[in-house]
């Protein structure tokens, strides 16, 4: 080569490689929102619960504050801080951002390898035409570069996925937290409704004593037949039979407040402490379209990110279909103590090609793979989407009928109130022998409820469109008419003794 051309060599390498860098190009589709077509059907007034947003959305991140309950504020609190589901999803947030880092490194060299020795050499010569001795060292270091250029857009597509899977695990983290806190709030009304039905059955259990104690008397007295006094004795028996079976159940209830809080059986020194009474608020409606704030919803977030994520990886895919052009550079020096020995160096740079071209379809399958996957992913958003509409509108119906349940039940309260009055009054005036409908409690254990609903009859509504969840949750017991049908049924089992 002649030594003219040598010094321009270097400028020539480096032109070319700018060239090549203006000439990169992204293969693979760019992301685009999956459509979710059904929503087109869906009920948007929601049986008449949805009203034009009116800007109050922003309580929705923190919609247990409706309830006023101090108590279930630091549970909620203590959840968020302490919830090893919570904390998994952290980790996999983490874990996410690593390999988004990984991913962005792979626009620089991919290759930078940094070499070195030193080596003592003694030697020496016996016999022959004498003998000698050398002692010298010898010393080497060296960089070596690769760097493949992203000339087909590998890379880029790399951290694109990576970056959809980054969001991907913060919006699943938010869903998780939705759910923690919707859990936390339904576990512990459950706890406080399971302490007031065992009261209830406690206060029943003592009336049906009672009854029972009458009907004996009534019995050994000829007034009465066997049939009444063993209907008596084992209603009574029945109702004791139930308060095992209700403090088993709270007993659980408390068991998996605790783990949700991230602590021991039963560690939960927040529930201790009496005078508590279930919240009566007011009814409550959504604001805003629910199809649109259904799009909000974390899980419905992620599952999008999901279909980014993969989009992108058809794009690696595919630049495997062309050739991987690497520039490649080399620097070494060496030298060595031993007297006339010369110092060297080394430069080497220069370009390097890498292609697939046969592969017997293996680059073309796993394409196909890939464009498979995504639609796969997109049909599980889909999924979610219609799952999260399923969801909503069976919350909301729900609430609409439990309504209804309530003032049918309101009805049959006042309506034994009434009878029960009827019998006291009966019996205390000798009239007629004493009814079996006034052996009965006053107060019933547990009115009959449509399968699923909450216990105790309170609403139940579940929606999660902005922060991702409300559980809004309606006591249906007015505690006033409880207190007084309370007074009325000891007053009644006072006038029969």
């Amino acid at each position: 080569m002649p030594d003219t051309f040598r010094p321009r060599l270097p400028r020539l390498l480096t032109a070319a490689a700018f060239g090549l860098l203006s000439a990169c190009t992204t293969l693979g589709p760019d992301y685009s929102p999956p459509e979710s077509p059904e929503l087109q059907q869906w009920n948007e007034k929601l049986y008449g619960l949805a009203v034009p947003d009116s800007g109050e959305a922003a309580a929705i991140e923190s919609w247990w504050h409706v309830f006023q309950d101090p108590v279930l504020d630091r549970l909620i609190e203590v959840a968020g801080q302490n919830n090893l589901q919570l904390r998994e999803a952290g980790m996999r947030i983490l874990q996410a951002r690593a390999l988004l880092g990984i991913a962005g490194a792979a626009l620089y060299p991919q290759s930078q390898q940094a070499t070195g020795d030193l080596t003592y050499i003694n030697q020496q010569n016996h016999g022959g035409l004498g003998e000698s001795s050398k002692d010298y060292g010898s010393f080497q270091a060296g960089l070596a570069v690769g760097w493949e250029l992203d000339f087909w857009g590998r890379f880029r597509r790399g951290i694109e996925s990576a970056d959809a899977g980054f969001f991907a695990s913060i919006e699943a983290q938010r869903a998780m937290q939705v759910l923690v806190n919707a859990q936390v709030a339904t576990l512990y009304f459950n706890w406080r409704i399971l302490g007031e039905r065992i009261g209830i059955a406690h206060k029943n259990a003592k009336l049906q004593k009672r009854s029972l104690e009458i009907t004996t008397e009534q019995f050994n007295a000829g007034n009465t037949s066997e049939l009444d006094l063993q209907q008596a004795k084992t209603q009574y028996l029945a109702t004791l039979a139930t308060i095992p079976q209700l403090e088993l159940q709270r007993r659980q209830t408390l068991n998996a407040l605790a783990l949700t809080l991230g602590r021991s059986p039963g560690d939960v020194p927040e529930l201790e402490g009496s005078g508590y009474a279930l919240p009566k608020i007011d009814a409550m409606v959504v604001n805003g379209i629910p199809a649109r704030l259904l799009l909000r919803r974390p899980d419905v977030h992620a599952a999008a990110w999901a279909v980014a994520a993969q989009s992108a990886k058809i794009g690696i895919a595919e630049a495997d279909l062309y050739p991987a052009i690497t520039l490649l550079g080399s620097l070494g020096w060496s030298s060595s103590t031993l007297g006339g020995a010369p110092d060297s160096g080394l430069l080497a740079i220069g370009p390097s090609l890498r292609w697939n071209s046969f592969d017997h379809g293996l680059i073309r399958n796993n394409i196909r793979l890939q464009d498979a996957r995504l639609q796969e992913v997109i049909e599980q958003y889909r999924q979610t989407v219609l799952a999260a509409a399923q969801e909503i509108d069976n919350a909301a119906i729900s609430l609409l009928k439990t309504r209804e349940q309530e003032k049918i039940l309101a009805q049959t309260v006042t309506t034994a109130e009434r009878a029960l009055e009827i019998a006291n009054t009966s019996y205390r005036d000798r009239l007629h022998r004493l009814p079996a409908g006034a052996r009965r409690p006053a107060l019933p254990l547990q009115p009959e409820r449509p399968a699923g609903q909450h216990p105790g009859g309170e609403h139940r509504l579940s929606h999660r469109p902005l922060q991702g969840t409300w559980r809004w949750l309606v006591p249906c017991h007015p505690g006033r008419r409880r207190a007084a049908r309370h007074a009325r049924a000891d007053e009644g089992a006072h006038r029969l003794g």
